[in-house]
């Protein structure tokens, strides 16, 4: 129920009129019974005006304290709640509700004209930037529906319907009256058109935002600041956008941060991107996408999980039929320093890109690669990426990072770097690497496919990357189910494998951080299709209960392989077949561990201790390292890694005694 507002009284008005307060008429200001006129001074208001009560002081930075009210200001059609500091409108505030304990300070302009959508229904050009992948962008745009609409241009019918939904949710926000939200904070700011902005939001310094909704929420603020220019946008909650950077028809997602001057338009930003220096343009940048880099390019692809290197650049128009080009960027995946890339391409899921490719390479089912230039020529040696530091940290420290603090998350993230979708990409790679593979060991040593070069040493060495992680993926999805599995039987756990169902079998899809089965998805659409989910909010719902579900999806698929492996061991008994798997399991990560640890040791050798101890002999510089970097032996990485194969060899001892205790 709205706060009850009364006229104010000829004593009232009289006090404001000696304070330097005017109204053309003053019946059209209706005030909280509690107003104090002594609160509000050298205001004019005009249309019709609603204030609250100002009785309570606020804190400033370094200790300030002022009492709520309004001074220094031109209020035109608004309704200001209680406790509201307003001061210093340069121009005016007009058309909006500002709720409870904002902070209104040192302002240009504050107004909304006409009718207005606030940046809902604006429409982003992704992926390509000669159009075609349009996402209408909305405050409830969520990774998965932004993915389904850009990149399954196919499902024509899916597209046509949750377009029409957005345009409906959007047409329902059209209003001439913006809204403030309770305890949001501005100052110092320039001009702010047609703009809604959410609870607690901080807005500071910025140069002028138009046409846009900043949302925001107590647990999670959103902060706007110095010189942010913005046109045709949705911020969403707890993102930090500030220090001058230039946005235009853009949707930000919930925790990004997009500093340093970064400009980005007709793009979409999704969970935990980090976007500084640089610039974008017709991308869709899916979780965690990050760039740091003054020099960077990224334009009309696909990222997510990325990292991209100083000077990291793309073309999408090849000089020829205009900017109609794209790349696929699959999760995980790097680019260093100057690398560059000639679009169409695609690039496999956790492969690293170095120096220039202009074949337009299509490693998808290479992933855990490093993709190199020589002499012009795009050289692949695959799987290496399995072996790296960078890509154990890189897993670990993804749900470490995730700042998402608000009541809902809304895009959905699988956060595994080994899963369905990527072992069965290594599964596509390792018989890839078997085909191309010389049968006489004096052949060639050189394979070229698809315009990519393979050394036959790293065919050999993909070989045996891709096969340890295929056994450790699968022994940790079986070593996973055993030890919560209250089995009395060999046959038991045979039926249990059998009974895992086909619900995660077949393809899989990453759809911007979510993992789930290709059938799935299909289902999903179907159903979107034929009506069944026909609100935005139900489809959100189904892309949810596939999240939720991953787990089982994940053991249905990996069952299936597991037991296509106990079929082709036929000579083995029953227990023999799980003791073998377990046997590769705990192989497979004592090899990849090993691997892993010999690289970490790579960053305490002699090499990297160039430029320690700059004015000191040999021990000085080795001490100085130690100080700065540490020790190989005392690094936390490293003692994690040499505990987790002592909890290896456990695990596989207490699975064998109890697959052997079954009999």
């Amino acid at each position: 129920m709205a706060e009850l507002r009364v006229p104010l009284t000829e004593k009232q008005i009289e006090q404001l009129e000696k304070q330097n307060c005017q109204c053309d008429n003053w019946k059209e200001v209706l005030v909280s019974p509690d107003f104090k006129p002594e609160t509000v001074k050298n205001t004019t208001f005009s249309g019709k005006i609603r204030l609250g009560k100002f009785d309570k002081s606020i804190s400033f930075y370094g200790g300030l304290s002022r009492l709520t009210g309004i001074y220094n200001a031109h209020l035109h059609n608004c309704t200001i709640g209680n406790n509201v500091y307003i001061a210093n409108v340069a121009n005016h505030i007009a058309n909006y509700i500002i709720e409870e304990d904002c902070i209104i300070d040192h302002i240009d302009l504050l107004a909304v004209e006409g009718q207005t959508t606030f940046g809902n229904g604006i429409k982003a050009v992704v992926v390509n930037e000669g159009g075609g992948r349009e996402i209408p962008i909305f405050d409830g745009l969520t990774a998965q529906i932004g993915y389904i609409i850009a990149l399954h241009r196919h499902r024509t019918l899916v597209r046509e319907k949750l377009e029409k939904l957005i345009a409906q949710y959007t047409e329902s926000v059209k209003s001439d009256i913006g809204v403030i939200g309770r305890d949001a904070h501005l100052s110092n700011c320039g001009t702010i058109k047609n703009v809604k902005i959410g609870p607690a939001a901080v807005i500071g310094n910025i140069k002028r935002l138009e046409n846009g909704t900043i949302k925001s929420c107590p647990a999670d603020p959103t902060e706007v600041g110095a010189s942010v220019i913005a046109k045709d946008f949705i911020i969403a909650e707890g993102a930090k956008i500030s220090e001058g950077s230039i946005i235009s028809d853009c949707f930000i997602g919930q925790a990004t941060q997009m500093t340093k001057q970064f400009s980005a338009e007709n793009s979409v930003f999704f969970a935990n991107c980090g976007f500084h220096h640089g610039e974008a343009c017709s991308i869709f940048a899916g979780p965690y996408t990050v760039t740091h880099h003054k020099s960077t390019l990224l334009i009309a692809g696909l990222f997510s999980f990325f990292n991209a290197g100083s000077g990291s650049n793309q073309s999408n128009h090849m000089y020829k039929s205009g900017s109609v080009h794209q790349g696929i960027v699959e999760r995980g995946a790097k680019t260093t320093s100057d690398s560059y890339i000639m679009y169409p391409a695609r690039i496999g899921a956790f492969s690293v890109v170095m120096g220039r490719h202009y074949a337009h390479p299509d490693t998808s089912d290479i992933p855990f690669s490093y993709l190199s230039e020589a002499e012009g020529k795009s050289v692949i040696v695959p799987g290496v990426n399995l072996r790296t530091v960078g890509t154990v940290r890189d897993g670990e420290k993804w749900p470490k990072r995730d700042k998402r603090k608000g009541p809902v998350k809304t895009d959905l993230i699988i956060f595994d770097v080994l899963s369905p979708y990527t072992v069965q990409k290594i599964i596509n790679g390792l018989d890839l690497l078997l085909n191309l593979r010389p049968i006489q060991a004096n052949a060639s040593k050189e394979v070229v496919c698809n315009n990519l070069h393979f050394s036959t040493a790293s065919l050999n060495k993909g070989i045996e990357y891709y096969t340890i992680a295929i056994n450790k993926f699968l022994g940790d999805c079986l070593v996973e189910k055993l030890k919560n599995l209250p089995a009395k039987s060999i046959s038991e756990v045979h039926k249990m494998i059998k009974s895992a169902g086909d619900a995660g079998a077949g393809k899989w899809l990453d759809l911007a951080g979510l993992l789930v089965p290709e059938k799935c998805v299909n289902k999903l659409l179907t159903d979107i299709e034929n009506g069944s989910l026909n609100t935005l909010e139900a489809v959100s719902e189904a892309f949810k209960g596939l999240y939720d579900n991953y787990s089982e999806y994940r053991w249905s698929w990996a069952a299936e392989k597991l037991g296509n492996i106990m079929n082709n061991n036929k000579h083995l008994s029953e227990a023999d077949k799980l003791l073998k798997i377990i046997g590769d399991w705990e192989k497979a990560c004592e090899t990849l561990n090993a691997l892993i640890l010999a690289d970490a040791r790579k960053e305490f050798t002699e090499v990297t201790q160039t430029g320690f101890g700059i004015d000191g002999d040999g021990k000085t510089k080795t001490d100085d390292f130690a100080a700065v970097r540490g020790t190989y032996e005392g690094n936390s990485f490293v003692k994690e890694l040499k505990q987790q194969n002592e909890r290896i060899k456990k695990t596989a001892e207490e699975m064998r005694g109890k697959i052997k205790s079954l009999g």
